[in-house]
Parts: structure tokens; C-alpha cells; sequence
């Protein structure tokens, strides 16, 4: 008689043999070179992760670059900005260009570098040499030239706060002429050479009175331009009452310190409460929700509760691309030590991020469930971690109550092998995830812990659909992509609306790297 063992049957699919190991050893898939490249385009920050440094990061991604065609890098680096609101891989991507396909880099550059922190960010990456040359070059220079061109006086000038180049830099590596006698100003006051003070933009003269003259009208400049003077309450009340929606967001406790919200500050309270619930200027700021998370729990006990308030409304505004999916919805955060301990844009000393892995994937399942009442959280480490949540409170409420469970090893497969054991019924599980799992590493049979699991809830559940939506920038994951199962990488509103449209059958499984083939050069 056959070894049963040996020659036992297999039910359901077959499995695709494992091609590769995760940055735990464990067995894993390898992604395919373009969805590895959109991957760490959307969620790579080029600082250090739990697994990776930062180096070998940009290794990964110049070299991903080499197995995959132009076009392709050039509607990354669009995507990555459009629709990923990412800063640093798009600008190195477009750096890519201007060595591997000169001839696109003129069609991507306006869509990409679009500010100038992004300008600043390309002409940081040219100057470095990671891409092969340690100059600007003919047509960079160009393109460089053409920006400043295309922006008015107050650009420029708003453009000109951040180093490491400064506009100043970038001004004496390109030497652009002045079309106009207050360019030449503006270019001459900036650089520190001879200017005609008469024919400098009004918002220089502005700032240059007030500087000379605190009893002049604070002039609506950057206000990094104004922290370095000796200012008081009524000068911080003018700068909160002329911030833009993101700088709102991100001094909220500097405004409390400086007493902007002490005494009679009803109006000034209500206008930024407003401001940050303002539908059209969220919409503009290109905000990740998580920042809107974290904004909310570094809110200081002097920060008047209408204000709080707001921020918990900006959220629910923030997420509204989160998906009212029909039919039974699981969504599983991994809250292992990886996602606890790592911030969600990587570590660099004097820019990390307060917010982590973790509280992205707490934020994700929070706001799922309110959408979705009857929507089943199953957080887990090493085993399913037991929460009990409830849909009517708020998005950060429940957000904060899973961010807090934290620690332990990773096991993908425990929350689907919860489900199998309970013979539970689902139309759609949601994973948020680094993918590093390794305590139900297999050997000897095809496929991962995660993907045996999943094949048994399908039998129950053949309509059933997987979303793994990934959040740090690795090669491997404990799935691969077939007809029900979609890989998403990124921190944006837009990664809710591919959810959606994934669960309802609108797409197929390869839509992310799909919805990058399509854009348009």
C-alpha cells in the first residue's frame, strides 16, 4: 500500500514553490522587478528600517532599475509622487533618468519635481553621484532652468527656505538670466550680490521692512523666516493666522508654547479649527492620514479641545476613500516587534519619524471598521492578539487602543489558521504587514504558512478576496498575486480606493503595477 504520508492528497490549489527567504531566513516569493520597483517607490524612504539601512535600500532600487525598462521608471517616479505623495524615491528616480533615458526626463520633470523641496531633492541626489555622475550635466541644468523660469517672484522666494542645496546653490550651479528687472533683484538679493532694492518683489520688501521695523506689518513669508527673530504672542498669533494648512498641522503645540491659544483666542481657535477641517485644503496638502494620527496624539494638554476635535475631523475626511465593502470583512494588523519598533518612514538621526509601522497598520484597521461595522480586527504577532473594539468610536480612539499592543515575533498564518479553525465565512481578509514572518516557516512542502492558510479559507470562501497591503520596502512577501490576491504598497488615502475596487472585482490582481503602466507620458 502507498505511504499515505507521502502521497497524501492535496486539496484545493496548488501551491507555487517558494523562491526566495525574507529578511528573517524564512521561505518567502520573490516580487517580480516591477513590483518590487513600486513598491519601494511608494513605501521606500531611503533612511534606515528594522531590516534594511538605508544604503541598501538605494542599492535595491538602482539596481531593480537595471531589470526593468524606462518608461516604466518614469511612470514609477509620476506614481510615486501623483499618487504616493512620496518625496525622495521619485526625485531618485528621476535622477535614474537623466543617465538611462535622457530623452524622458523632460516629460516627467514638471510632474515630479513640483516644489522646491523636490527641486532641492533632485539637485542633492544629481550632486551625489549615486546615479553615476556627480554633476548636474547639459540637460538637467536645463530642466533646472526652465523651473525657476516658470515660477513667479513669490515662488522663488517661498523656495527659498531649506539647505542642503539651497535655492542660493542651485541659483550659482545653473546661473539662470533674469527675465525682469525684479528677478534680477530677487536672484541678487538672494545670491548676496548688488540688487536694485527699489525693484525687489513686494514680498521681499515686505520682510526686509519688517525686519528693520517690528511695528510694520508681519508680511505673510515662510515661517522659518520668521523663527529666528525675537518674536511675542501677537507676532505667533499673526504667523498661526496666515499658516498654510500643513504648517498648521505640524506647530500646533509651538502655537500653545507661544500663547497663541491664552487669553481671548475664541477667534484665532475657531479659524485654525476650521482650517484643519477643511475639506479642499486637505485634500491639497497631499496629507498621509497617519500624519493627521500623529498629530493628534502629540497634541500638548494646552492645545484647546475644539482644536483636538478638529484634528479627529480632518481624519474622518483624510480616510473617506476607505472602502464600505459588502459581505464579511477581516482586516489583520501585524503588530510585531518589527512593525512596533521601526518608524513608518525608516530611521535617520534628526529626522525620524514619531510614527511607526504599527500605528499606520492600527490606523488602517480603525478606519476600515468604521466603515465597516461588522468588520472583525484580528490583530497578531506570533499568535492572534485578543482586542475589543467598538465601530462608533472614533478612528483615533481605536487606532490608539491597537497601536498600543505592540511586541513579539511575526506569524502571518495565525490569523486565517483562526479562522479555519472556527470554519469562519469572509468575503475579504486585509493584511498590514512588513511581511517578515518566520514563526510559521515551512520546509519540505511548496508554499508559505500564509498561503497554505489562505488556500483553505478559500475552499469555504471561493469569492473570497486577499488584500496584503505592505508598508516597508522589501523583495519578498509571504504571498504572491493571483486572480485573489492583490500586493499594495504605500501610506496614502489612494491605497483605500484599490481596495475597494479590488474587493468589488474591478480589478485584476497585477492592478498596482497595472495602474502604473498606465500613465500617461
Amino acid at each position: 500500500m502507498a505511504n499515505k504520508n507521502l502521497f497524501q492528497s492535496i486539496r484545493g490549489r496548488m501551491l507555487r514553490r517558494t523562491n526566495a527567504v525574507n529578511q528573517e531566513g524564512a521561505p518567502a516569493y520573490q516580487r517580480s522587478p516591477e513590483e518590487a520597483l513600486a513598491q519601494y517607490a511608494v513605501t521606500g524612504c531611503l533612511n534606515d528600517t528594522f531590516y534594511a539601512s538605508a544604503g541598501m535600500q538605494l542599492e535595491t532600487v538602482l539596481s531593480l532599475c537595471e531589470e526593468v525598462d524606462a518608461e516604466y521608471i518614469a511612470r514609477t517616479a509620476i506614481y510615486a509622487r501623483e499618487y504616493g505623495y512620496m518625496k525622495d524615491m521619485p526625485a531618485l528616480l528621476c535622477a535614474r533618468l537623466s543617465v538611462d533615458a535622457p530623452e524622458l526626463l523632460p516629460v516627467v520633470f514638471e510632474r515630479v519635481i513640483d516644489n522646491g523641496k523636490m527641486l532641492r531633492n533632485f539637485v542633492q541626489i544629481m550632486r551625489s553621484g549615486v546615479v553615476g555622475r556627480k554633476s548636474l550635466g547639459t540637460l538637467p541644468k536645463r530642466l533646472v532652468r526652465q523651473w525657476l523660469e516658470s515660477r513667479s517672484d513669490e515662488q522663488i522666494f517661498r523656495a527659498s527656505v531649506g539647505n542642503s542645496p539651497s535655492i542660493v546653490d542651485i541659483l550659482k550651479m545653473v546661473h539662470p538670466k533674469p527675465q525682469s528687472a525684479s528677478r534680477e533683484a530677487l536672484y541678487g538679493y538672494l545670491i548676496g550680490r548688488d540688487y536694485n532694492a527699489e525693484m525687489l518683489p513686494e514680498i521681499v520688501r515686505a520682510y526686509e521692512s519688517y525686519k528693520a521695523d517690528k511695528n510694520q506689518p508681519m508680511p505673510n513669508v515662510p515661517f522659518q523666516m520668521l523663527t529666528s527673530l525675537s518674536l511675542g504672542k501677537w507676532e505667533w498669533t499673526a504667523i498661526a493666522q496666515n499658516a498654510s494648512w500643513q504648517m498648521t498641522r505640524m506647530n500646533l503645540n509651538t502655537f500653545a508654547r507661544q500663547g497663541v491659544f491664552q487669553g481671548n483666542a475664541g477667534e484665532i481657535v475657531s479659524m485654525i479649527a476650521e482650517r484643519l477641517r477643511d475639506r479642499t485644503a486637505i485634500a491639497k496638502s497631499r496629507v498621509f492620514p497617519y500624519q493627521l494620527m500623529m498629530a493628534y496624539l502629540a497634541a500638548s494638554g494646552d492645545i484647546p479641545r475644539k482644536i483636538i476635535n478638529a484634528l479627529q475631523d480632518a481624519m474622518e475626511i483624510a480616510v473617506e476613500n476607505v472602502p464600505a465593502i459588502e459581505g464579511k470583512v477581516y482586516v489583520c494588523p501585524d503588530v510585531s516587534g518589527s512593525m512596533t519598533w521601526t518608524a513608518a518612514t525608516g530611521s535617520r538621526k534628526g529626522a525620524t519619524s514619531k510614527a511607526r509601522c504599527i500605528d499606520i497598520a492600527a490606523l488602517v484597521a480603525a478606519a476600515v471598521l468604521r466603515k465597516n461595522s461588522e468588520a472583525e480586527i484580528i490583530p497578531f504577532e506570533g499568535r492572534v492578539v485578543k482586542v475589543r473594539l467598538n465601530s462608533r468610536d472614533s478612528i483615533m480612539t481605536n487606532a490608539e487602543k491597537l497601536a498600543n499592543i505592540g511586541g513579539g515575533s511575526t506569524n502571518c498564518s495565525a490569523p486565517l489558521k483562526l479562522l479555519n479553525k472556527n470554519a469562519a465565512k469572509g468575503d475579504l481578509v486585509l493584511y498590514v504587514s512588513d511581511n517578515q514572518s518566520w514563526v510559521d516557516a515551512r520546509s519540505g512542502r511548496n508554499g508559505t504558512g500564509m498561503m497554505w492558510e489562505w488556500n483553505k479559507f478559500r475552499q469555504r470562501n471561493p469569492q473570497a478576496k486577499l488584500v496584503c497591503l505592505d508598508i516597508q520596502p522589501y523583495q519578498t512577501s509571504q504571498t504572491y498575486q493571483r486572480e485573489d490576491i492583490l500586493h499594495v504598497g504605500g501610506f496614502s488615502d489612494q491605497v483605500f480606493r484599490i481596495i475597494s475596487d479590488f474587493a468589488a472585482g474591478r480589478l485584476s490582481e497585477d492592478y498596482f503595477t497595472n495602474e502604473i503602466k498606465r500613465i500617461s507620458l
